[in-house]
């Protein structure tokens, strides 16, 4: 996944509202006027928040007659997931080398 599809989805969930909107997609698929009444916001608003996280591959949206549905990608974290848990193999590879250098290193009687 390339550096600029991160960031549009790091971005997507930077904001309260798209993660509001993300909890109630995660029950299923909603339209906007769904999704806007819990979180107490104009159409407009919402439509733009969607589409930011549609921009970030969180979300996809269906359009039948006048109603706009969307619903969450199946993938939507799958890779985000994995680049997390890359950096958390790394860290933990860090600390590994670091409690090994440190068992190797004989205490000092100085303090």
């Amino acid at each position: 996944m390339s550096s600029a599809h991160f960031d549009r989805m790091f971005h997507a969930l930077a904001d309260p509202y798209r993660r509001s909107f993300i909890e109630q997609l995660a029950k299923g698929p909603a339209s906007v006027k769904e999704l806007a009444e819990p979180a107490d916001v104009q159409l407009p608003a919402v439509v733009k928040h969607l589409r930011v996280l549609e921009e970030g591959g969180i979300v996809s949206s269906e359009k039948v007659g006048r109603v706009r549905t969307y619903r969450m990608r199946p993938d939507a974290f799958g890779a985000m997931t994995s680049w997390i848990e890359q950096r958390q193999l790394e860290m933990n590879a860090a600390f590994d080398r670091l409690a090994m250098l440190m068992a190797e290193t004989p205490e000092s009687k100085d303090h």
